[in-house]
């Protein structure tokens, strides 16, 4: 049942929740169509925004009265920018402490409520001019504030909000919890990053990854995936050990599963990047993904966390250094050929491609015998018999050709796959 019929100017009417998904998309402004749902014609700007169908209200209200159906509230009328931006201009002007913290916290979270209430009232927030700056300065100021006290308020503090189910206490986690649900646009973050170059900012979003709050570092790893898609690589190049460290942690702390899969993002996004994949070897990363790997069974979701963590191990084997981690963790490249045929052609892929970076730069014979041992041989002539990616056979074929005199006649090697290894 429509809870708030609005019609366009095509004459067709719908639900406005589910035309602005449609329109707009999930925020940021993000995969909207801007077309009309029925009719696909492109509709010109002034014409998005739709007129509340009353007469549709009126009757739809009289049939939840008759049918005995709970009513829908009558729909506040859609914010403007003017509201917006007062409440922007009072969180600004007034002081963190006292009273004006608690004035600043009151304008955070009214905002909040706006933002909740439509994709409408997030793309208003968010052009609202200056009111992403606002909010990225209340998280930055915190940071500044936290890096020259010593104090443990603030731990007591951040302490005080793990987890709770009500509204958080502290301005700055309330910023971060609007930034995340405003999901800003490419255009916005980049205009961001370019006020001291990105460098504040991120140190902030480190800074917020060390706090003892989940929900504050979840908020703050979900950012840094935003924030990172937007970033040119030579920015990407230059982000700090302590960023890549506190990325990786998350990765080992699984703080949600979520917040794991955007960390697992932001680490592929990273690891291309100058000697980011060395930063993040340094940092742990590699026992952290198999610790993940070893992990992770079951779901879609799941899937979809340990398809990311075999692509960043595919990353970070292509560097010595992560290719010698991985072959000297004690399930590293059992786990890794393990999940080769067990979660997506694209998993495979980078899976053997991993695997074939380590037959190909870093294969004594005590690694040659392990790869034997563990089953990779064996998940390597399974790739040659499935009907997977050209690129994936090549690499396999490629490996069981070039350690033949090891792999082919070893009794570690079943007869019915000795049968099927390539000439």
């Amino acid at each position: 049942i429509m809870s708030d019929p609005v019609t366009l100017a095509t004459w067709f009417t719908y639900d406005r929740s589910s035309f602005e998904r449609w329109m707009f998309g999930g925020g940021g402004g993000d995969g909207g169509k801007g077309t009309c749902p029925v009719t696909r014609r492109q509709l010109a700007p002034a014409e998005r925004e739709a007129t509340p169908n009353h007469t549709l209200r009126r009757l739809i209200q009289a049939w939840c009265a008759a049918h005995a159906v709970e009513r829908f509230p009558t729909p506040r009328p859609p914010v403007d920018s003017c509201r917006v931006a007062a409440l922007v201009d009072e969180g600004t002007t007034t002081m963190l402490g006292g009273g004006g913290r608690q004035r600043q916290l009151a304008a955070l979270r009214e905002i909040k409520a706006i933002a909740a209430e439509s994709d409408r009232n997030k793309r208003c927030v968010e052009a609202t001019p200056g009111a992403v700056e606002f909010l990225v300065s209340v998280v930055v100021q915190s940071h500044a504030a936290a890096s020259t006290s010593a104090s443990s308020d603030d731990d007591d503090l951040f302490d005080s909000v793990i987890d709770s189910p009500m509204s958080t206490s502290s301005p700055e986690e309330e910023a971060l919890g609007v930034l995340y649900s405003l999901k800003p646009s490419e255009p916005t973050l980049r205009r961001v990053l370019g006020k001291d170059n990105g460098v504040g900012f991120l140190d902030t979003l480190a800074s917020v990854l060390r706090r003892p709050s989940y929900r504050s570092r979840a908020y703050a790893i979900l950012l840094l995936k935003a924030v990172t898609s937007a970033m040119p690589p030579e920015r990407l190049m230059a982000v700090s050990p302590e960023l890549v460290e506190e990325v990786v942690r998350v990765v080992s702390d699984g703080v949600s599963s979520k917040a794991v899969k955007a960390a697992l993002h932001v680490l592929c996004r990273l690891c291309p990047w100058g000697r980011n994949r060395v930063k993040a070897v340094e940092a742990g990363a590699v026992a952290a993904l198999v610790e993940l790997l070893l992990d992770e069974e079951g779901g879609g979701g799941r899937r979809r966390a340990a398809e990311l963590a075999v692509v960043a191990i595919d990353h970070l084997c292509g560097c010595a250094e992560g290719r010698s981690e991985l072959v000297a963790h004690p399930a590293g490249l059992a786990v890794v050929s393990k999940r080769a045929m067990r979660v997506s052609p694209a998993a495979t892929e980078r899976a053997v491609r991993a695997l074939h970076a380590v037959a190909r730069n870093a294969a004594t014979p005590a690694v040659l015998q392990e790869m034997l041992a563990v089953g990779v041989v064996a998940k390597l002539l399974l790739v040659l018999q499935a009907d997977g990616g050209e690129r994936a056979r090549a690499r396999a074929r490629e490996m069981l050709r070039a350690n033949a005199r090891v792999w082919k006649d070893s009794p570690c090697l079943q007869a019915h796959l000795k049968a099927s290894y390539p000439s």
